[in-house]
């Protein structure tokens, strides 16, 4: 207690003390988070910083009770927690956010008092002058979730606290979650109001994540060895993380939010990503395929997906809300203009004419390294046209009769109808969905076979798209020194930054035997 007593005060005696002619006092007034000397500094006695700590810490200490056998605290490593397996309830972990603090270096001044200096080697950051880099943060990380899946009880929880502006780092956290056997359930922002240094001068996020991750129960993971690369087996995991997701989420007002894990593109990613740690064959042959499956076997609301007995509880609660909060879609790359275009083709068929304007916008924020799609192409490999001739869609038909008095209750085959409709992009229904999925993929293969035969040693410019169905198609096929390979021709930048890339490659290196 004496020697904590004062070496949390050392950082203060010391000329990372900056004068404060604002404050009172002059105690512990350093930038926490890194080492700096202001241009004036406070030089404080030890006399000085301590008094006042005395009493407030006396109070402190006098109030703590113990018990035997309550609680126990350790300091070690994440990745050896020496306690025994499945024996832990829930999980809280606030790691090291990539380069944001280099925490063993910032530990000197106290380890220079106590003559002891922390072993490095396996601190869990990224430092290039240490020889750290993305790849060894996200192994040193995964050792560490590795450890905490281990000793959590199945069904249960862990809670992830994490912020980092770059794409990268956010993607190995979530990979290093994936491979060590937890399955991410929701993703909210906190808000801590007050910033630290790292956030408020630098470009890191100004508010953090929460991420709610859970291991999956023993009794999946037994029902799954019996029927592990079936469809019953994939359904058995959906409706077992559908039963593990919130069902309602108040926004701010009267406002809903929506819950981006149910709805089908993320259910899809967790189920591929379940069998892919596994090591097990996905028995779907695209994702029309699976999001058919879904709208027979779950009732669906505001596009997302939930078990029967979840949605008399949404619905419910949606009756309190005004609207559901939509999530904001950027468009940079191709799946992401997709989902734009399903977006806005679901509640309101339109024309090339007028989605093109629209479209021209959004992709400002198109990647240098995405292979550029003119609209007209996005839209005939995966959206349905009206030519105008035969009865209206049943899409069409119910936007135009809904927003339209004077087509109102006419027959699906009558002109007006048909003029009005004519020349009109929709979105499908799930059975032509699968049938626009089987051409659009054996046309991405097509794009990958390119790439697999192609003696660049770079790919520049390439369609992500091509290179995610191509790594799907290995996969299935035990192919796994073909990922490898065209991982390898991918500006690593590109293949950090993209995590189905990034978990088809880190499997694929696992199940190749090359990784180091």
């Amino acid at each position: 207690m004496l020697q904590f007593f004062v070496d949390q005060a050392i950082s203060g005696m010391s000329v990372l003390n900056r004068y404060s002619p604002t404050h009172f006092s002059q105690v512990n007034r350093q930038l926490t988070g890194v080492y700096y000397v202001a241009s004036q500094h406070s030089e404080v006695s030890p006399w000085y910083i301590l008094n006042g700590k005395l009493e407030r810490l006396g109070k402190a200490f006098r109030r703590l009770i113990a018990h035997n056998g309550f609680s126990c605290i350790s300091t070690g490593t994440a990745a050896d927690l020496q306690v025994p397996a499945c024996s832990i309830d829930y999980v809280f972990t606030d790691p090291p956010f990539g380069a944001n603090i280099p925490y063993a270096d910032l530990n000197f001044l106290v380890e220079a008092w106590y003559r002891v200096r922390t072993d490095a080697d396996d601190e869990a950051i990224i430092d290039e002058p240490k020889h750290k880099g993305l790849h060894e943060y996200q192994r040193l990380m995964q050792s560490c979730f590795e450890e905490y899946h281990r000793v959590l009880k199945p069904g249960r929880w862990m809670t992830v606290v994490f912020h980092n502006s770059q794409n990268s780092v956010w993607n190995a956290i979530q990979e290093a979650m994936l491979a060590a056997g937890f399955m991410v359930a929701d993703v909210r922002t906190l808000d801590k109001q007050q910033g630290s240094y790292r956030q408020v001068t630098s470009t890191a996020v100004k508010q953090d994540l929460v991420i709610s991750a859970y291991k999956p129960s023993y009794d999946l993971e037994k029902r799954f060895e019996l029927e592990a690369g079936t469809e019953e087996g994939a359904w058995d995991f959906v409706r077992s993380h559908l039963r593990q997701l919130p069902v309602f989420v108040r926004g701010k007002g009267e406002r809903a939010d929506a819950i981006a894990e149910r709805m089908n593109y993320l259910l899809f990613d967790r189920m591929v990503a379940f069998h892919l740690t596994h090591g097990v064959t996905i028995p779907f042959v695209t994702a029309a395929d699976f999001y058919a499956g879904l709208e027979r076997r779950f009732p669906e609301r505001d596009g997302m997906y939930f078990l029967p007995r979840q949605v008399a509880e949404y619905d419910k609660k949606r009756l309190q809300a005004k609207e559901v909060q939509q999530i904001q879609l950027f468009v940079t790359d191709e799946s992401s203009a997709i989902q734009w275009l399903r977006h806005q083709l679901r509640g309101k068929p339109q024309t090339f004419q007028d989605i093109h304007p629209q479209f021209m916008k959004e992709i400002a924020g198109w990647e240098r390294y995405e292979k550029a799609l003119e609209l007209s192409t996005l839209l005939a490999e995966n959206f349905l046209h009206y030519d105008g001739k035969g009865e209206v869609p049943s899409q069409i038909h119910s936007y135009l009769s809904s927003n339209y008095k004077d087509l109102r209750n006419l027959p699906k085959d009558d002109p007006r109808l048909q003029a009005e409709a004519k020349d009109r992009w929709y979105v499908p229904d799930s059975t032509k969905a699968q049938d626009l999925e089987k051409l659009r993929e054996r046309e991405l293969l097509k794009e990958f076979d390119e790439y697999r035969i192609s003696r660049e040693r770079t790919l520049k410019v390439f369609r992500l798209e091509a290179v995610r169905a191509g790594f799907k198609r290995a996969w299935q096929e035990h192919d796994y020194d073909t990922i490898v390979r065209i991982a390898q021709k991918i500006p690593e930048s590109v293949l950090q930054e993209d995590q189905k890339l990034l978990m088809w490659y880190d499997q694929a290196l696992m199940r190749s035997g090359t990784e180091e």
